[in-house]
């Protein structure tokens, strides 16, 4: 029981904090890019809606009615809307709905580092070190960021995308296949072990992420290039910061049980 407490008060602890700081980073790097954004994008639905019936299938690269913007953040999740779909409004609203977003996935994914640091402490009965944290906060991040980011990296509103279906599809694909080869390369210690971890590591970008043949947008290459960035960067700092403060957190609670 003791152990259970400390997985869970230092996912709670460490996600709170975090899912914080993440959110303060956002207002100065994704959601000022995102607003950008979605300025073109409601120019293009505006021009559509104005053109001619007749030319409104030539000029519409995609369905504006069952939008989705992609990948803002950490993850595969998708942002949908309706044309009259409810959004929240700008400013302390939208930010409040961002920072409880934030918190709940860093609380979540702190509730599975937390529990690896448990097995781990029980296999080795050493407390797990605060840079040994941020060694699984680096391979979260590969995980969950870089390795789904090499096919399919992070989108802005207005850009179209290939079916949701395929593309969390192989995003799950290429996180399974991450963390198997991370975990036979780094566990296995073998040189059969290091190949086939290898070749798991290379599989989903050899077979190819979905997308489409034309893409057609009005949003500048480089605004979806900063993008692209931020959101790397953001996604670094969110999984380093949880992968150091949740290991100390859990060895201090850890210790006191």
């Amino acid at each position: 029981m003791g152990t259970f407490r400390s997985i869970v008060f230092a996912s709670v602890i460490s996600g709170f904090i975090v899912g914080l700081v993440v959110t303060l980073v956002q207002q100065f790097g994704t959601v000022p890019l995102i607003l950008k954004a979605e300025v073109f994008e409601k120019a293009a639905q505006t021009h559509q809606h104005d053109a001619p019936v007749a030319a409104q299938p030539a000029a519409a690269g995609h369905d504006h009615a069952t939008h989705d913007h992609g990948d803002h953040e950490h993850g595969a999740g998708d942002h949908e809307h309706g044309a009259g779909a409810w959004e929240p409004r700008d400013g302390f609203e939208r930010n409040a709905y961002t920072a409880a977003a934030n918190i709940l996935t860093a609380i979540g994914f702190a509730l599975l580092l937390a529990g690896f640091f448990a097995v781990r402490t029980g296999a080795t009965g050493m407390s797990v070190s605060w840079h040994e944290g941020l060694l699984w906060g680096l391979a979260g991040f590969a995980v969950f960021t870089l390795a789904p980011g090499l096919g399919l990296p992070p989108e802005l509103p207005g850009v179209p995308a290939a079916p949701l279906l395929s593309r969390q599809i192989w995003w799950l694909a290429a996180v399974l296949a991450t963390a198997g080869g991370l975990a036979m390369i780094a566990f296995r210690r073998s040189v059969p072990a290091a190949m086939s971890g290898v070749i798991l590591l290379t599989l989903p970008h050899l077979i190819g992420a979905p997308e489409l043949a034309n893409v057609e947008t009005n949003v500048p290459s480089s605004l979806t290039h900063q993008f692209v960035t931020a959101v790397t960067v953001t996604s670094l700092v969110f999984w380093t910061l949880l992968g150091g403060l949740t290991s100390a957190v859990f060895a201090r609670f850890d210790q006191r049980a």
